[in-house]
C-alpha cells in the first residue's frame, strides 16, 4: 500500500476579471511586456498597472521580472502545494537585495498585494497571490560555511538540503526542518522545528544575524547588535516585518551519521504506544529526536509510528534506543545508521506537487488521558489523512518565553492533522471534515505554529501570548501599511 508520510488555505484574491472556475484574470496584450496589467492593490481593490511602470521595474532589476503570457511565467507562479492555483500580476525573480530592494519600493508605491517566496513551501499558500507582485528569491541559493567560526551565510532563497549539504562537508549541522525542500526563510521566521532542535534548539535559536529589507525598502543588518528590537521580532513573528535576503546560523559539531528510522505498531497497540512515547519524551536525552504518527496501516486500519533519529554517540545509541527497540511488537521496524542527509530527506515531496494539502495543527503541553484516548479510540486515519505530533521541548525550552517573538517554549509537541488528495473537486468537503476533526482536537491544544497554519479565525494576539503587544507595536512600526501581510499577520498597532 502507498503511504504518505508527513511531509491550505488560499491567500488573499483581488476584486479582477474572473476567468472561468472563478480564477483571476490578468489582462495582457499580445506582448505581455508590452501591455498594461490588471493587478489586485492591499486593499483588495482592483487596480492597473502600467506598460512603462511594468517596462521601468524589469529594466532595473538584475533578475527577471515575468508577467503573464510570458514561457516562464506559468512554471514560476506554481508553489509546492497543489492545492494552491494563484496567478500574481508580476513575478520579480531577484538576483540580489538589491532586486528586492526595488520590488518592495515598487509594491510599496503602488500599495500593491505583495507576496514573498522563499522555499514556496507553505501550507496555506501564503507565498503566492491573485493578481498581485511575487518577490521570488529561488535564484538567491548561494552558503557559504566558514568551518573555523562554525557559521553559515544563507541567501534567503536557499532550502535546508542546501545548507545541510554544505555544512555536512565539515561535520557541522544546525536545526532547520524535516523536508529537505523547505525554505530556510519561512522555516527560519516562524520559529524552526526539526531533527535537531531538542538538541540544538529551533533555527531561529541559531540565529547570529539576518538582512532583512524592511517596508520602507532599507537593506538593515539585523542581530543582537544592530536593529535588536527587529532581531527580537523575526525570530518567531513569521514574514511580518520584511524580506529576508540573507542569514548568519551558529553550526554544531554533528557526526554524518546517525541512527534514524522509524517504528510501526498496529491498531490493537496505538493506546499503548502513544503512552510508551509520551513517557519516553519526558526524559530522553537531547540526543534523541522522537516524532509520533498516526497514520493509515493495511485493511481500513490504523498504526502508530515512532520515528526517530538519534545523533549523539554511537557508542551510546544502542543503549538509548534500546527501550524503544525491545518495547510492543512492532510489524515494521526501519531504525539503522544511516547518513545524516539521508534522515532529512525522508519525509520529502517533489518541489511542486500536484498533491492537495490542508493542515490543521496546535501546541500540546501534555498527553493527557483524554488527548491518547482521542488518539487511539476515536480518530480513525485514512488514506487521505494522518495526525503527527512533531515533539517540541529539549532545548526549545531553554529560551524564556520572552526572549524571542516564537513563545510556546512549554509546549512537548507541535500536534498537526494532515490531509492529502488529488482532485480539485474535493477541495471544500475534505478541509470541511477536517476542520470537523480537528474542532475535537483543539481542546488539547494551545496557540498555532505560524509555519504551517493558516491564520487562525480568532486572530494571532493570543497565539503570540504575552510577545503580541511588542510585536504589534512593531509592526507600526516597521510596517504600518501592512505591506506584508499574506502570513499570519500581525496587524500594526
Amino acid at each position: 500500500m502507498k503511504r504518505r508520510d508527513f511531509c491550505g488555505m488560499t491567500a488573499v484574491a483581488g476584486a479582477a476579471a474572473l476567468l472561468p472556475g472563478g480564477r483571476l484574470g490578468l489582462a495582457v496584450a499580445e506582448s505581455s511586456q508590452d501591455a498594461d496589467l490588471r493587478a489586485v492593490k492591499l486593499s483588495g481593490a482592483a487596480t492597473t498597472v502600467e506598460r512603462a511602470a511594468v517596462r521601468d521595474l524589469r529594466a532595473s532589476l538584475s533578475g527577471t521580472l515575468l508577467t503573464p503570457g510570458e514561457a516562464e511565467y506559468e512554471g514560476a507562479r506554481h508553489v509546492w502545494n497543489g492545492m494552491i492555483d494563484k496567478h500574481p500580476a508580476l513575478i520579480a525573480r531577484c538576483a540580489d537585495t538589491a532586486d528586492v530592494v526595488r520590488a518592495v519600493t515598487f509594491a510599496r508605491e503602488r500599495e500593491l498585494l505583495l507576496a514573498v517566496r522563499g522555499g514556496g513551501h507553505s501550507f496555506p499558500g501564503y507565498s503566492t497571490c491573485d493578481g498581485g507582485l511575487v518577490i521570488d528569491l529561488s535564484p538567491m541559493r548561494s552558503v557559504v560555511v566558514q568551518a573555523d567560526t562554525r557559521t553559515a551565510r544563507v541567501a534567503g532563497g536557499a532550502w535546508g538540503a542546501h545548507v545541510d549539504a554544505a555544512a555536512q562537508k565539515q561535520a557541522l549541522a544546525t536545526t532547520l526542518g524535516q523536508i529537505s525542500n523547505t525554505g530556510v526563510a519561512g522555516l527560519t521566521l516562524g520559529g524552526g522545528f526539526g531533527w535537531l532542535s531538542r538538541r540544538f534548539g529551533l533555527a531561529c535559536d541559531n540565529l547570529i544575524g539576518v538582512e532583512l529589507v524592511t517596508a520602507d525598502g532599507k537593506a538593515r543588518r539585523v542581530s543582537e547588535h544592530d536593529e535588536p528590537d527587529l532581531f527580537w521580532a523575526i525570530r518567531g513573528g513569521g514574514g511580518n516585518f520584511g524580506v529576508a535576503t540573507s542569514f548568519e546560523y551558529r553550526l554544531h559539531p554533528l557526526n554524518p551519521t546517525v541512527v534514524a528510522g522509524h517504528l510501526e505498531f498496529p491498531q490493537a497497540q496505538v493506546r499503548d504506544a502513544i503512552e510508551f512515547y509520551a513517557k519516553l519524551m519526558s526524559s530522553a536525552p537531547r540526543e534523541l529526536s522522537a516524532d509520533l504518527g498516526v497514520s493509515p496501516y493495511e485493511n481500513g486500519k490504523f498504526a502508530a509510528r515512532i520515528y526517530v533519529v538519534y545523533s549523539g554517540d554511537d557508542r551510546s545509541a544502542g543503549k538509548v534506543l534500546d527501550p524503544l527497540q525491545r518495547f510492543g511488537k512492532s510489524v515494521n521496524n526501519t531504525i539503522r545508521q544511516q547518513s545524516y542527509l539521508a534522515a532529512q530527506t525522508q519525509f520529502d515531496t517533489p518541489p511542486v506537487d500536484p498533491t492537495h494539502y490542508y493542515l490543521k495543527g496546535g501546541f500540546v503541553r501534555e498527553y493527557s488521558s483524554g488527548l491518547i484516548g482521542l488518539l487511539a479510540d476515536e480518530f480513525r486515519a485514512n488514506e487521505e489523512t494522518q495526525i503527527y505530533c512533531q515533539n517540541a521541548n529539549g532545548a526549545v525550552a531553554d529560551v524564556p518565553q520572552t526572549a524571542t517573538a516564537f513563545s510556546h517554549r512549554n509546549a512537548i509537541a507541535n500536534m498537526m492533522l494532515l490531509g492529502f488528495w488529488k482532485e480539485r473537486s474535493q477541495d471544500e468537503a475534505h478541509r470541511a471534515a477536517m476542520r470537523a476533526t480537528w474542532s475535537k482536537l483543539a481542546p488539547f491544544t494551545e496557540g498555532y505554529y505560524v509555519n504551517l497554519n493558516d491564520a487562525d479565525p480568532k486572530g494571532t494576539d493570543s497565539n503570540y501570548g504575552p510577545n503580541f503587544t511588542r510585536l504589534a507595536a512593531l509592526k507600526k512600526q516597521f510596517d504600518p501599511m501592512n505591506l506584508f501581510r499574506l502570513n499570519a499577520n500581525i496587524k500594526p498597532a
